[in-house]
């Protein structure tokens, strides 16, 4: 008898395991960003369906377009974003795997709310700041779009020497926050210390930018700094003839840009600016970031045979329906030639997902621009500076193209530097390898901030 009973209480406790009603949290951790998600199921008799929640992205709700449950076991899948997860409970933690666009991570769902890990960034400034720091807009009239920043103003009265900071690629806000890291900040910081006012906004269609960042390209982004400059030339606390650019990698090939027809632009820095076109740049990149994952030199041959097939394809003259056949049908047929260890933790709809950001406006007009010729028609001073271990603009490949097109132009006002052991961001780095982006606890080398500062100053002074 108490043999029966034993069992019927075991049974009871693996049937309360089994529910999966109800809500659960985690932390999805990606290319060193943190994102609160939570899934919220619901059971009607022995069915379950349910949704999931992006806290961090808006709390955006993602329907799921199915959900089986066997035993332990949770498996759904959403009906849009093409995530997947399967897990199983234990313990009351669901421990499994979250799938989207062919990328596999470990994550684990709790019925406690989670808390981001509060990363380590010492050089992240704390109030309170021996300057001022002002909440602007300004409006872009080509594309009747307000964006909206952040000027720092030194303390003291007068009319100050200022830069405008022009982001990389992807929409970023005004901190260019990335890997837990906000390099903008850290460098506004810096730089408003030393004398130097700073504006510094969010990409239009970001956090409080208004326009649709999705449909823009690099020339598009250039009016937003057009507008940045105008803006500024209206202030009474800052001196017009002191107004520089600093671009971070995309933001390095835009700042040439406006310098090229704005006559108001005084000086420009590249942080890892391109000097060569995007689809030379992208392919290397390709390259050097497939060998810094360990990947055989055959492996990384056939990773970039096929970059450089699917970028021949989106760079191709003709009618955008005849283009986008072929590259559908290249993306499958070389997914029929990965060896199925690959197959099985990619599928194809996966696998072209992977690239479909490739097949953009922005992206056609990256691969295309070639900023040569914009730089040899630069004759303001400019300081070009790449970390020698940046796998994403490699600065023997950049920094030569960025030279030769400044001695085309005349230019007697420029400097050409490669910083020892620094990676894509300004980190004092072991690799340069992504992945460290987030480990590493600083967010700005102090040589990289001291080289800009120094250069700067000297320029307002001329």
């Amino acid at each position: 008898m108490k043999k029966l009973l034993l069992i019927i209480i075991l049974l009871t406790q693996q049937v309360i395991a089994q529910d999966f009603s109800g809500q659960w949290h985690s932390i999805l951790k990606v290319s060193g960003m943190q994102l609160r998600i939570s899934i919220d199921l619901v059971k009607n008799d022995s069915v379950y369906s349910g949704k999931l929640i992006s806290i961090d992205q808006g709390n955006s709700v993602l329907p799921m377009q199915w959900v089986k449950v066997n035993n332990n076991n949770l498996h759904f899948k959403t009906a849009v974003s093409d995530i997947e997860y399967d897990g199983n409970l234990n313990d009351s933690l669901i421990s499994g795997t979250f799938v989207q666009g062919g990328q596999r991570l470990p994550l684990t769902f709790s019925r406690k709310v989670q808390e981001k890990t509060i990363a380590k960034r010492p050089q992240e400034p704390k109030p309170p700041f021996p300057y001022t720091a002002e909440d602007v807009s300004f409006f872009n009239s080509r594309d009747s779009i307000v964006l909206a920043g952040t000027l720092t103003l030194p303390s003291t009265s007068g009319k100050f020497p200022v830069v405008i900071l022009i982001t990389g690629s992807g929409p970023q806000n005004r901190n260019e926050e990335l890997m837990g890291h906000k390099p903008f900040l850290v460098l506004a910081d810096h730089l408003t210390r030393n004398g130097i006012a700073v504006l510094r906004y969010d990409d239009r269609g970001v956090a409080k930018s208004k326009g649709n960042f999705s449909t823009a390209t690099s020339a598009d982004f250039a009016t937003d700094v057009d507008a940045a400059v105008a803006y500024l030339k209206t202030r009474q606390d800052i001196d017009p003839k002191k107004i520089g650019l600093i671009g971070h990698s995309e933001g390095g090939l835009i700042a040439p840009m406006v310098a090229a027809r704005n006559s108001d632009v005084n000086y420009i820095v590249l942080m890892a600016g391109p000097g060569v076109p995007g689809k030379e740049l992208l392919t290397l990149q390709v390259e050097l970031q497939n060998k810094s994952l360990g990947m055989t030199g055959e492996e990384v041959t056939k990773q970039v045979d096929v970059i450089k097939g699917v970028l021949d394809i989106i760079t191709m003259n003709g009618d955008s329906a005849v283009i986008g056949s072929a590259y559908r049908a290249y993306l499958s047929n070389s997914y029929k030639q990965l060896p199925d260890s690959v197959k099985k933790q990619v599928t194809e709809v996966q696998y072209g997902l992977q690239f479909a950001r490739l097949n953009s406006s922005w992206m056609k007009f990256f691969l295309t621009y070639d900023p040569a010729p914009t730089l040899a028609s630069i004759k303001i001073p400019v300081l070009a500076l790449n970390g020698s271990k940046d796998l994403q603009v490699w600065a023997p490949q950049n920094l030569p193209a960025i030279e030769k097109a400044l001695k085309k132009a005349g230019n007697k006002k420029y400097t050409v530097k490669e910083m020892p052991d620094l990676n894509h961001l300004f980190q004092e780095c072991k690799t340069g390898a992504a992945s460290e982006y987030s480990e590493i606890e600083q967010t700005l080398s102090p040589l990289y901030l001291n080289e800009v500062t120094t250069w700067i100053k000297k320029v307002n002074k001329q």
